[in-house]
């Protein structure tokens, strides 16, 4: 299956969103139950988001464990027959009592938003259910003091990137883009978040799925590059061939195809 690039957000005190948000052309819909809705409506959105016809297809972002409505949370999960889950501040003990809660079939995207979580990273991506790893970059700018102006994150990226890949799990989930009148800035931090081994990024408007679904793409440059690459080899009969004047190894050829099978 091709990887989920775009993830949209959409809170789950407004039902009359999520069937559009589910035509909105993200590749996931994740349902807030957590940082959209307002206390007093919790309970409200938890039963809309149980009763709701699409509540399959979507992701449900829960409460976190130290919160008043985690419990509640998992229940109306359980009652509507949701499969996946995404965890807020994720460390392994708090992933351990949502698949005990949920039960084996729970499909897990563990958000790290913490410095507590980061450095147990890599037990994060070995605990049992866990699909993917997303950033939680505002909160975990919060939590760790450090403010993201431009590059200050990468460095925590790069730890998600290949913390994931050692595990052998999909390209992680970059964080929000928080300003929706800037779409060029938002281009650049598309092109760094995939240049840093990411895979997909967490939307909070309809309008950056477009960026973000492309962005994590091959651009015609790579792909013109992977075509002429595949076709030296080829042309070869698979032995040592220079291509302008570089030398032509396994991975280079490697990376070539993988570009070539991420095409549209």
């Amino acid at each position: 299956m091709p990887l989920e690039r775009s993830y949209l957000f959409v809170p789950a005190e407004r039902p009359d969103r999520f069937d559009k948000a589910l035509a909105s052309g993200a590749d996931r819909v994740i349902v807030d139950l957590e940082d959209a809705v307002r206390p007093e409506g919790k309970e409200a959105a938890r039963e809309a988001v149980a009763t709701w016809a699409g509540r399959t297809e979507a992701m449900v972002r829960i409460n976190g464990l130290d919160s008043p409505w985690f419990e509640s949370d998992v229940a109306a999960i359980g009652r509507g027959g949701i499969t996946r889950v995404m965890v807020p501040k994720a460390e392994p003990d708090v992933l351990r009592v949502v698949r005990h809660e949920l039960g084996p079939n729970i499909e897990i995207t563990a958000l790290i938003e913490s410095v507590a979580g980061l450095m147990q990273v890599r037990k994060i991506c070995t605990e049992s259910g866990i699909a993917r790893v997303a950033f939680g970059n505002l909160d975990f700018s919060l939590d760790s003091g450090v403010e993201e102006a431009d590059r200050e994150l990468d460095p925590v990226r790069l730890q998600l990137a290949l913390e994931s890949r050692h595990a052998g799990l999909p390209a992680p989930i970059d964080g929000v883009f928080p300003s929706l009148a800037d779409p060029s800035a938002l281009a650049v931090r598309v092109a760094r978040a995939k240049a840093l081994g990411f895979g997909g990024k967490l939307c909070i408007h309809p309008s950056q799925i477009e960026p973000v679904n492309g962005g994590f793409l091959p651009g015609t440059e790579e792909l013109a590059w992977a075509e002429r690459v595949v076709g030296a080899i080829e042309a070869a009969g698979g032995g040592a061939v220079s291509l302008d004047g570089k030398m032509v190894d396994r991975p280079v050829v490697e990376r070539a195809r993988a570009l070539l099978a991420k095409r549209r």
